[in-house]
């Protein structure tokens, strides 16, 4: 949600940006809440004049009375009391128009960065850089779910029957290795300097709404019947959602935050769901980053984010590469996104395992999170968030890029202390 002081002064900024995000439906909404706005701030005014006049007039009542004069203050009682109504329907009318203009400016897109691409959806995202070298072995590789299972590492007709489409059991030494490699995100953002934390898993309705648009609410959310919960469809949620309704001291910036959680997402119209794979599931576990930030630091914040995903990959062996999301391609909260994506050598493209986003501070303003400054006011920090690695997805990338011409799986010196000190994976023996 952008300031509303800034739509007042930049209408044509902001219908611009609309524009720019190819939603020119919204660009009516601009005048709709100026003209709002503008009857909310005459309201206001009209309020406060009345609390005044109210308030020197009831004073007038207490000295009429005391000499005596009762008629007089009778009078003056009449005119309290009109005051009253119509100050009790103004108010009314204030609570109204504060709700209308705040439902419609949660749909007005944030202010997206002037280095973001101009383009329709995901097919104009732009590489900003590869790395590491792709490789194409010259032995084929199989689908992912035939890799695991020649592995004994994983279960989906059980899965189905227990849960349905989109569900999964891992097992043996690929449960370890999903297992290990979020082990290793962990300690390996830790050694970042990150806080680690595990958060809640479903979260309240109020926060929901402040981390996201209600578009993805809808398409992501899972709702817990008959309470104010939702699953959450990742960690980013509830961790934004600590700091709602707080005023921080400035000294407490930045905060740097790494968080493990499972995720659950319904993942409404996604292609995919009945294929036979891991790839788009309705379950997967995440570690997280969070940072929240002085407004000044989030460009620098946002740059170290997405290349700690980066280095994280490389250190297991799969090649990655950068793209800048468009601007039609970023979720209204976004003011810049990078997907970081991963080589499938069996697909020879690359795929997402991840996303980078800096957000402003449009979460901090929905949530009403704040930094205390004496000298110059209290304002909004910025938000941004960034994900290390989300198995199972991840392990489809690690898995053909670790693979030997036998079905085995090379394990990098870095996790190899999370498998107990294998640096292989090798194919069971049938008996």
């Amino acid at each position: 949600m952008i300031d509303i002081k800034f739509l007042r002064a930049n209408p044509d900024v902001v219908k611009e940006n609309i524009k720019k995000k190819f939603q020119d439906s919204k660009i009516v909404l601009v005048d709709e809440i100026i003209a709002m706005d503008e009857q909310f701030r005459s309201t206001k005014n009209r309020c406060d004049d009345l609390r005044s006049k109210r308030n020197s007039i009831s004073k007038e009542i207490g000295k009429l009375m005391g000499q005596g004069k009762r008629d007089e203050a009778e009078a003056t009682k009449q005119q309290v009391a009109d005051i009253a109504k119509e100050l009790a329907e103004l108010e009314a009318s204030e609570v109204v128009l504060s709700e209308k203009i705040r439902e419609k400016m949660m749909v007005i897109p944030n202010i997206i960065a002037d280095s973001v691409p101009i383009g329709r959806d995901d097919s104009e995202n732009v590489e900003v850089k590869k790395y590491g070298e792709p490789r194409i072995p010259n032995f084929d590789i199989p689908y992912h779910i035939d890799i695991m299972e020649k592995l004994n590492g994983c279960d989906l007709d059980s899965a189905r029957k227990t849960s349905g489409n989109g569900f999964y059991y891992l097992l043996g030494d690929i449960a370890r290795l999903h297992s290990g490699i979020l082990s290793y995100a962990r300690d390996f953002m830790i050694d970042k300097g990150f806080t680690y934390c595990i958060p809640p898993y479903m979260i309240r309705s109020s926060v929901v709404t402040g981390v996201m648009s209600f578009a993805e609410m809808e398409g992501m959310m899972y709702k817990i019947e008959g309470e104010d919960l939702y699953l959450i469809g990742t960690s980013e949620h509830s961790m934004i959602g600590r700091f709602a309704d707080t005023l921080n001291d400035k000294d407490l910036l930045p905060q740097t935050l790494t968080s493990y959680s499972p995720c659950f997402r319904k993942e409404v119209g996604a292609h995919g769901i009945e294929e036979r794979g891991v790839y788009r599931i309705h379950q997967f576990e995440k570690q997280e980053m969070v940072v929240l930030c002085e407004p000044e630091d989030s460009e620098m914040w946002f740059e170290s984010l997405y290349r700690n995903s980066i280095e994280f990959f490389q250190t297991l062996d799969v090649p990655v590469r950068a793209l800048e999301c468009c601007s039609g391609d970023l979720a209204d909260l976004k003011v810049k996104s990078i997907d970081v994506e991963a080589w499938s050598p069996r697909q020879q493209k690359y795929f997402e395992v991840g996303s980078c986003s800096n957000l402003g501070d449009a979460q901090a303003r929905r949530l009403g999170i704040r930094i205390r400054d004496k000298d110059n006011g209290n304002y909004f920090p910025h938000t941004l968030n960034n994900t290390v690695v989300a198995p199972p997805r991840m392990l489809i990338a690690f898995l053909e890029n670790n693979l030997n011409a036998d079905g085995s799986i090379n394990i990098p010196e870095a996790l190899r202390m999370y498998m107990g000190g294998k640096s292989k994976i090798e194919v069971p023996i049938k008996k």
